[in-house]
């Protein structure tokens, strides 16, 4: 062994590994900073951010990989992780990798033979954070601790960290020389923001409250819940950015405690069954990243009553407006049909698909999903204004009522692909319900909650995958299967779909036609992670094994049990020539 191989060694078993080891890689002097036009326009051989682009589409140019030759992927290198929570999602840059660890760590890899070069480890801790960002020379990691660090991306070092309220679960997103990160505002009002960070020194630029306080706009929508109990987190997949509007669009989730007669003291009817209500709740709201200041919001769930929240990534995609009734319920007849539209895109985790338009939040069209079911969440959208209306037949008006409330769990923090080419949206969804009765009198028996396949229901089809046409709203049902799907969909120009499940399946589907064809069974659940990126002129494909918070309870409403506790990194490639 080496001098040097061992000085790497022993570093790392102190758990500050830097310097020597990079060396074996690519030099300091030789690390070219991460522009914003980068980020702007990324080389299709790196992964820069969690969905990869700005607009959160995770389609990729690369195309090495293919329908004709997918048959031949084979596994390159992979690596075991301790045990523990994994949610986060990998960024590639000029053949290094980096990727969160399950507990408090940051590695960084090399991106084509797995070789370890640098660790930065933190205080334990559960690490639900999405993923990481990076920009200049920096790697900015959101840490369980509740610090925002800055990492040197040659070394590992800490370049700067900063703490402020609130747990850091989401991903952060750097626009303009600024980090931007969402909260779980466990501790109250005053951790529910977002706030962006100067990506040089840490000093924080701005903050947006996420739930209004009183004699702000949308402070008189919250009835009489006091400032401080006023609640909405921005907990799932960061925003996305649109360079030409200079919007960021971020989604925020539901308000707590869920049902809205605990909230308000006993009266559900404190505030309305309409939007707006209970502001910025399951609300899409656009702001200016300079400074935060919010330009236009829409509420998708207005005085939510069973935790079905819509806090995930709000995807930018241009297609033409001609949406047919005969796959999509509410549509504005004031559009025009035919017209070329840029929109933002949500699937909520209680269900639905809504778009808008980006540049004031228009209403344009949504309709329910995975299914229409009359205990579907939503009653009613005015179609003109974009008014949504919820189902006050499913509201929790006396304690112990119970209801069966559709959807619950549909999708979460694993987050959906778009292909251009094809001007489709992939969805993988969980045809999952929410069997909620209200708590006794003084809270005794406390709330019951737990999920409910819908009624009529195939358990062996519990879960598919959907490609959804965003011109005209049909939905093409590709795969059902018993196993969720909590794996990151991927779309490439090898016109492949990726997707991973709980039971360990990998697949590819054939853009074009939905049909399978690949799979491989890893070693663990596929949890969020698929991106894919090219070294030397070669295409990789990464995705991580793990279990994030809500997998064990799809798991168990699955009815299935696969090898739990495995966390790994898997990366495949073509055989080389």
């Amino acid at each position: 062994m080496s001098n040097g191989r061992r000085v790497c060694l022993l570093w790392l078993y102190a758990g500050i590994l830097t310097g020597p080891c990079l060396a074996q890689h690519e030099s300091k002097a030789g690390f070219a900073p991460v522009t914003q036009e980068m980020l702007l326009n990324p080389s299709p051989d790196d992964w820069l951010m969690v969905s990869r682009t700005y607009d959160a589409q995770r389609y990729s140019p690369l195309r090495q990989i293919n329908r004709e030759n997918i048959t031949t992927l084979e596994l390159v290198w992979s690596r075991e992780f301790a045990p523990g929570t994994q949610e986060s999602i990998p960024l590639v840059y000029r053949g290094m990798l980096y990727v969160i660890l399950p507990g408090a760590a940051v590695q960084a890899y090399n991106a084509a033979t797995g070789e370890l070069l640098w660790e930065h480890r933190r205080p334990t801790g559960i690490s639900r954070a999405k993923g990481l960002a990076i920009y200049a020379e920096m790697v900015y990691y959101p840490a369980p601790d509740g610090y925002l660090v800055a990492l040197d991306a040659r070394t590992g070092a800490v370049r700067w960290q900063t703490r402020s309220e609130g747990a850091l679960i989401s991903a952060p997103i750097v626009i303009e020389g600024k980090v931007m990160t969402g909260r779980a505002c466990y501790g109250g009002n005053k951790e529910c923001y977002i706030s962006a960070h100067d990506a040089k020194t840490g000093a924080e630029v701005w903050r947006f409250y996420s739930a209004a306080r009183s004699g702000e706009p949308g402070g008189d929508t919250w009835g009489n819940i006091t400032d401080a109990r006023r609640i909405a987190s921005t907990w799932g997949l960061p925003g996305t950015y649109d360079p030409v509007r200079h919007l960021v669009y971020w989604g925020v989730a539901n308000p707590s405690p869920y049902t809205r007669s605990e909230r308000h003291g006993g009266d559900e009817n404190a505030i309305p069954t309409h939007a707006p209500a209970e502001l910025f709740t399951n609300s899409t709201v656009a702001l200016n990243p300079e400074t935060g200041a919010m330009v236009w919001y829409y509420q998708h769930n207005p005085g939510d009553d069973w935790d079905l929240d819509y806090p995930h990534e709000r995807m930018l995609l241009h297609s033409r407006f001609e949406p047919d009734p005969a796959y999509v319920k509410w549509i504005n007849p004031d559009i025009s049909r035919g017209s070329e539209r840029d929109m933002t895109v949500m699937v909520g985790e209680g269900g639905g698909i809504w778009a808008l338009d980006r540049d004031d939040g228009r209403f344009l069209w949504a309709t329910p999903f995975p299914f229409d079911v009359p205990n579907f969440l939503i009653k009613d959208i005015d179609v003109h204004t974009g008014t949504v209306h919820i189902n006050t037949d499913m509201i929790a008006r006396h304690p112990g009522d119970q209801h069966i409330i559709c959807f619950w769990n549909v999708r979460s923090y694993w987050p959906t692909a778009y292909h251009p080419e094809q001007n489709a949206l992939y969805v993988p969804y969980a045809d999952n319900c929410l069997d909620m009765t209200a708590a006794g009198p003084g809270g005794q028996p406390p709330e019951r909650r737990v999920g409910s396949a819908r009624l009529g229901k195939n358990l062996e089809a519990f879960a598919g995958l959907a490609r959804i046409n965003m011109a005209t709203g049909e939905v093409q049902r590709i795969y059902s299967g018993r196993a969720p799907g909590n794996g990151a969909m991927l779309a490439t120009a090898g016109d492949l779909i990726f997707w991973g499940d709980l039971a360990q399946q990998l697949r590819a589907f054939d853009a074009k036609s939905g049909r399978l064809l690949w799979q491989r069974q890893l070693r663990g659940p596929i949890q969020n992670s698929t991106i894919t990126y090219a070294v030397n002129g070669r295409q990789y494909l990464a995705v991580l094994t793990g279990e994030g918070i809500l997998s064990r309870l799809l798991m168990v409403q699955a009815g299935i049990n696969p090898n739990r506790g495995y966390n790994s990194i898997n990366v495949f490639a073509l055989p080389e020539q």
